[in-house]
């Protein structure tokens, strides 16, 4: 691993130098996506965009068999100001590359190729003229994962909430305990996320598949002081059990962020005057490694950060999809 900035040339030509004493013929290039994606600010001269132009140079430099570039989908209606003049990133590719690569752009979403998660990305394959077989995306799967199918089978997980008494907190959640230990049992990173009360409260009275902004005023979000929270319907907002997760996003630890929550099941009260939802939290890591098509004996350090390994999953592209990406030019 050579850790820095691909625009110093001591770092650019360190990668080279090491990519040709290993005889490199393969490219993954992942140009950072914070300046185009829809969730982001897009600012226009975002310096980031322009680094899809090193990536380029590598590629002249090595020439390898093949070259996938995965970003955003709005990669592709991304402008730089390239031999001054805007120009799309996908055309300063085409027209540096063209001549040496054949060149495919497609706009794939993972839940189509056994992902049990709606993730959308733009792969822009790369094959050297010449080089067989053609690099192309995947054939589609006939049916689609479900979350039922990724992380139904999992026991009920309650939150742990922060801001109660420890006596309030086993009140309002008997079982906490027992099914902490029980979710202990499948994976170490099966811990239930922390919350505050007032989130979880409303997503208890939330039902599967809906936000909590479709609630009665009683429970609808609401801040400390006790005005209504303004927001999203896919914020404060429960998956579904019968399709692909919702995209992972950075936040995916917030009850206030998008999709986050677990789609819970429906259990009557205590005093069987209404009815309540399980899990009124946000995904476990170990829930997120499945979502994500990572495997369930994935070797994470037991030292690992928990919140940095949610960070890179709401970044990554799911391993699943890359790994049927890459039988199609691994015979």
């Amino acid at each position: 691993m050579i850790c820095g900035d691909i625009t110093s040339p001591k770092i650019f030509d360190a990668i080279i130098k090491e990519s040709i004493d290993r005889e490199v013929d393969i490219i993954i290039a992942t140009p950072p996506c914070q300046g185009m994606s829809t969730v982001g600010p897009q600012e226009k001269n975002d310096e980031r965009n322009s680094l899809t132009i090193p990536v380029i140079e590598m590629i002249k430099k090595l020439q390898p068999s093949y070259v996938v570039i995965e970003n955003v989908p709005n990669y592709i209606n991304t402008k730089i100001l390239y031999e001054e003049s805007e120009c799309l990133l996908v055309e300063v590719v085409k027209k540096e590359l063209d001549n040496l690569y054949h060149i495919s752009v497609d706009i794939i979403n993972t839940a189509d190729y056994g992902v049990p998660q709606s993730r959308e990305r733009m792969i822009m394959l790369l094959s050297k003229k010449g080089t067989s077989p053609l690099w192309q995306i995947p054939l589609k799967n006939k049916k689609k994962v479900t979350l039922q199918d990724a992380i139904g089978w999992i026991p009920p997980i309650d939150p742990f909430v922060k801001d109660l008494s420890e006596e309030e907190f086993h009140r309002l959640f008997p079982l906490y305990e027992q099914r902490r230990i029980e979710a202990l049992k499948i994976s170490r990173w099966n811990t239930p996320p922390v919350h505050i009360y007032r989130q979880v409260y409303v997503m208890q009275h939330t039902p599967t598949g809906c936000s909590a902004f479709d609630n009665d005023d009683k429970y609808k979000p609401k801040k400390a002081d006790g005005s209504f929270v303004k927001g999203y319907h896919n914020t404060y907002s429960r998956q579904r059990w019968d399709t692909p997760a919702f995209t992972v996003t950075m936040d995916n630890r917030k009850i206030s962020s998008q999709g986050n929550v677990h789609p819970g099941r429906a259990i009557e009260s205590e005093n069987n005057t209404e009815i309540l939802y399980s899990d009124a939290r946000a995904l476990t890591l170990f829930e997120l490694m499945l979502v994500m098509s990572l495997p369930q004996d994935w070797p994470l350090p037991i030292n690992t950060n928990e919140a940095f390994v949610r960070r890179i999953i709401g970044e990554g592209i799911p391993p699943l999809f890359v790994m049927k990406l890459f039988k199609n030019i691994s015979s």
